[in-house]
């Protein structure tokens, strides 16, 4: 069994920064594949990005070179950092991962705007 559970969202200003993290309960957190994905009102859930067990990590396009996914695997905690938002960034953020079964975190809120 794997929980998931988000923190970090915010209400922020355009151009502004926060930190996301995604805290994981069992011992498998340092050989899973870690995503963050998120969804806008009205919108299909979408994969934000993705960090696989050696850090390899991967960006959707509308947010490469403003957010960084990374994971501390002492901690078995996954980070967002996320830099210069935008009112598109609003949405729920979640934790996800696979484990013989899909795993979502609650979620966290994130709303950008001034």
């Amino acid at each position: 069994q794997v929980q998931l559970v988000e923190s970090g969202g915010d209400l922020v200003q355009p151009g502004g920064s926060l930190r996301l993290s995604c805290a994981a309960s069992g011992s498998i957190f340092s050989s899973s594949v870690m995503s963050w994905y998120r969804q806008a009102p009205g919108m299909q859930r979408e994969l934000v990005a993705r960090i696989g067990s050696s850090g390899s990590t991967y960006y959707v396009d509308s947010v490469r070179g403003r957010f960084t996914i990374s994971r501390d695997n002492a901690r078995s905690t996954m980070y967002l950092q996320m830099d210069s938002l935008k009112p598109e960034d609003t949405a729920v953020y979640y934790c996800y991962t696979w484990v013989g079964r899909n795993y979502w975190g609650q979620g966290t809120q994130v709303t950008v705007s001034s």
